[in-house]
């Protein structure tokens, strides 16, 4: 039980400071990474992000609408199948994901501050590696 609420902890502190951080683009700690997908595969169905990033369907649909809202994401119909959306960057996006990814990249480091590269390797082959049922 120690683990389960440590692990809460440092992602509800961690989404704090990222919030902050991300605060200028318009976006939040719950969206840069749809962004990011977004910006890098201009044309992804918004269904295959529910495969990439595991989160429940309603969620995608809010954080798109959200991104479209802010102006950093458009969605077209899918040619094969109308019942799906293409979600393409819009050039506001473009025009900030670098920084959008420094910032992540910046509070990563931190994250990791006074581990050593054995830890790091070894904390990202643990959270990577499928689990065991």
């Amino acid at each position: 039980m120690k683990l389960l609420k440590w692990l809460s902890v440092a992602d509800r502190f961690y989404k704090i400071y990222l919030d902050k951080q991300l605060a200028p683009f318009g976006i939040n700690s719950s969206q840069h990474m749809f962004l990011i997908k977004i910006c890098h595969s201009p044309g992804i169905l918004q269904d295959s992000l529910m495969d990439i990033f595991y989160v429940h369907p309603s969620n995608i649909v809010q954080t798109v609408a959200a991104l479209e809202k802010q102006g950093m994401v458009t969605r077209c119909p899918n040619d094969r199948d109308k019942r799906t959306w293409k979600l393409y960057p819009t050039d506001r996006a473009l025009s900030v994901i670098e920084d959008i990814q420094s910032v992540c990249q910046n509070t990563e480091a931190l994250l990791l501050q006074g581990f050593s590269e054995t830890e790091k390797n070894f904390l990202w082959i643990s959270l990577c590696s499928p689990a065991k049922t």
